[in-house]
């Protein structure tokens, strides 16, 4: 609505964690498009700021999440919002929310500890519409292969997670590596400057492998998991990346389940690869050490099994 006035300015508050701010994304865009008079003022992570690029109203507020309580409401003050809608809900962002309703300003925020199973897009809606905003929001239809074309399939691995228990080992993630090499995949590899030795290794090793890790700006990397035909993933950001580009993803689960509400946006969960234990999920995030010491969560799966996941997908 350029040029007139919104009828709303709304601040929607999430500064981390990278993968949940990322699931924030289509809930957004959804809402966003059916409430064209609002104006949606999002305050985020520096480097996710292009994930929320071309939506006319929705205005990107990169914000550090370390900083105090009293300097963030200060800067989120100068926004001039008409209501706020705490997607975060953690100490610092509820010292923020209690300064805006002393100054008068509505607040809704998440309600993390409902149903277990309520999926995070979800709660991420409920209080949209909590805030009085139009339309709801849609996850049905899950994301597909694009159609075969005359180049190589390409698929795009990320093998690390930010927590040990989301994270399969990395030899058996080499291996698929070797499988895809060996049937003639393309391999992008996806992952930190921290981490881009391991992926450089299996560049040099195996044919059709590249390492994309530590050398691109994050749009740079967005555009290229756009060009994959599926992404494979921990339960990582990557995940969640794919899934707001339409990628559908082969994820890889651990000491953290699909029902705790993670899963990635209109992702088929028979793409989740994982183990049924009764031990699991042990972790909301993957964060406490495994109580049996092996993580057999992870080192059960084999890399057969992803292998015969990703060709399913082709047919």
């Amino acid at each position: 609505m350029s040029g007139t006035r919104y009828r709303m300015r709304l601040l929607v508050v999430r500064l981390s964690a990278l993968g949940d701010v990322a699931i924030l994304e289509p809930v957004l865009r959804q809402r966003a498009a059916a409430n064209p008079d609002v104006l949606f003022m999002v305050a985020g992570p520096p480097r996710l700021e292009s994930l929320f690029g071309g939506m006319e109203n929705v205005q990107y507020v990169p914000t550090e999440r370390k900083q105090r309580v009293y300097d963030l409401f200060q800067k989120f003050c100068e926004l001039k919002p008409d209501k706020v809608a705490d997607m975060h809900h953690v100490l610092r962002t509820i010292g923020v929310d209690w300064l805006f309703r002393m100054h008068g300003v509505g607040v809704k925020s998440i309600r993390k500890h409902t149903r277990l199973d309520l999926p995070s897009w979800q709660r991420y809606d409920q209080v949209f519409g909590r805030c009085g905003l139009k339309g709801g929001v849609s996850n049905e239809g899950y994301w597909r292969v694009k159609p075969a074309s005359e180049r190589r399939r390409v698929v795009g691995v990320a093998p690390f997670a930010q927590h040990r228990g989301k994270i399969w080992p990395i030899e058996r993630m080499e291996e698929l590596v070797g499988m895809l090499s060996a049937k003639g995949y393309s391999v992008w590899a996806f992952g930190s400057g921290s981490e881009a030795a391991v992926m450089e290794r299996w560049a040099v090793k195996y044919n059709g492998v590249e390492s994309l890790a530590g050398k691109f700006t994050f749009e740079e990397e967005l555009q290229r998991i756009k060009q994959l035909d599926v992404m494979v993933s921990m339960d990582s950001a990557n995940m969640h990346f794919a899934s707001c580009l339409g990628i559908p993803v082969v994820s890889i689960w651990g000491a953290t389940h699909p029902c705790c509400g993670f899963y990635g946006w209109r992702q088929d969960p028979d793409w989740a690869v994982q183990q049924a234990l009764d031990c699991r999920p042990c972790s909301k995030y993957g964060n406490k050490p495994c109580k049996k010491g092996d993580y057999p969560c992870l080192t059960a799966i084999e890399p057969r099994e992803v292998m015969e996941r990703i060709e399913g997908l082709f047919g």
